[in-house]
């Protein structure tokens, strides 16, 4: 539905900013490869620093890696209104995930200043760092550095090329001795606002552009070795093998029925990483490793199927003569937005013409972790046949000026 109302933002500003910045890490003709802490990750956070001073923000890079521009406003001591995402990527990933939630925060607070609009307390742009976590297995950094939530050992946390955290800090030019310093003290953070695509179906198989988030459903991540014992493919019976593969196919079989197994219900279950070793088509594999995200917004369901998955790997072990671990990378409840961010929002669409619905967030997002320190709001932009983390990812640019807009209207209910 088209909005109503005199347009806050400068359209075209933010959809050339947008392609722009598509260019950095560009691969095949729509996708994205920018991984945390890359030289590509470095280019981008360079160039969207550039577009923050630009806007009349004072921006800086913190020891965490994230990119925080400042608006001053009239109460220097209140409690910041914090707007932003990412711009880290996937490694097969696309232009407009967390892309979107940072430059519509840097055009909205544009608006504000060229509108001669002076907010009642600082205004805040953040691109966090690493929100991914597909490079060291573990996302959300930034975010949770910058609100004291990092915990031991993540800075060894190493790539695929055997990069550890602290290295990749330290080439990107951040320092990680002087992380506490760097630390947001308790209240400083009034209230967080995120612009996002859906990355799901929902707004385009009802008909509608954008949608106000309710809740984020609380991810387990892990990462599972099994270990068993490698032998000859030609010489060993079957009935005498300790084949981890094997295994692991079971598992990932097992979770796959776990999650579906009532139907309608917003529980999800992948395993999207795994590595076999020796690798070698006539040996009978040794040890897997793979990781499983599990997700539900209902907390309950989500711990009664994780202690069925953990009985699932035990049993496969112990019928298959395997042993195994279990790392766990992440682990977060569901976190449901502020009741009066959410009315704000929906106050800010009737004013542009319409009521958008509300929906839930599969997805963990940097507002996941802020929902522990404020309250938090998230907007959805509808992307094309719910693809995300794909070069396919596309929402229209309509779509994305009534996300921008909507946020610019509400940020500045929340400053004047």
């Amino acid at each position: 539905m088209e909005a109503k109302g005199e347009r806050g933002i400068n359209s075209q500003r933010l959809h050339g900013r947008i392609l722009e910045l598509a260019q950095i890490g560009k691969i095949a003709d729509t996708g994205v490869c920018r991984l945390a802490l890359s030289q590509e990750d470095r280019a981008g956070v360079e160039l969207v620093r550039g577009w923050m001073t630009e806007a009349g923000l004072k921006a800086r890079i913190d020891p965490f890696g994230n990119l925080i521009g400042v608006l001053e406003g009239a109460d220097k001591a209140a409690p910041v209104l914090m707007l932003g995402s990412h711009i880290d990527s996937q490694p097969y990933g696309g232009r407009y995930d967390g892309v979107i939630g940072v430059l519509g925060a840097i055009e909205a607070v544009q608006s504000m200043v060229e509108s001669g609009f002076r907010p009642s307390r600082n205004i805040e742009v953040v691109a966090f760092c690493d929100e991914e976590g597909c490079r060291f297995n573990k996302g959300l950094f930034g975010v949770r550095g910058m609100t004291g939530k990092l915990e031991e050992g993540e800075l060894e946390r190493a790539d695929k090329n055997g990069v550890t955290r602290r290295e990749a800090l330290l080439a990107f030019g951040c320092d990680p001795g002087l992380f506490a310093g760097y630390e947001f003290q308790e209240g400083r953070i009034g209230a967080f606002l995120e612009l996002h695509i859906e990355q799901g179906p929902v707004l385009e198989s009802i008909g509608e552009p954008i949608g106000i988030v309710s809740g984020i459903s609380g991810p387990v991540w892990w990462t599972v070795e099994m270990t068993g014992f490698a032998g000859h493919a030609g010489s060993v019976p079957m009935a005498m093998r300790q084949d981890a593969l094997v295994g692991c196919a079971k598992v990932i079989v097992g979770l796959n029925a776990l999650a579906c197994r009532e139907p309608g219900a917003p529980t999800v279950g992948t395993v999207g990483s795994l590595t076999v070793f020796p690798d070698s088509r006539n040996i009978i594999p040794e040890k897997v490793s793979f990781t499983v995200d599990f997700r539900d917004m209902d907390l309950a369901r989500r711990n009664a199927l994780e202690k069925e998955l953990l009985a699932l790997i035990e049993e496969t072990c112990l019928e298959h003569g395997l042993t195994y671990t279990i790392r766990e990378d992440t682990k977060s409840d569901p976190r449901y937005c502020a009741p009066e961010l959410r009315a704000l929002m929906r106050e800010g669409a009737a004013e542009m013409g319409f009521a958008p619905p509300e929906l839930m967030s599969g997805p963990f997002h940097d507002s996941l972790t802020m929902s522990y320190v404020c309250d938090y709001g998230m907007i959805f932009v509808r992307c094309k046949e719910g693809i995300s983390h794909n070069p396919k990812e596309y929402s229209a640019p309509e779509d994305i000026e009534l996300g921008v807009e909507l946020l610019y209207r509400t940020a500045l209910k929340l400053t004047e």
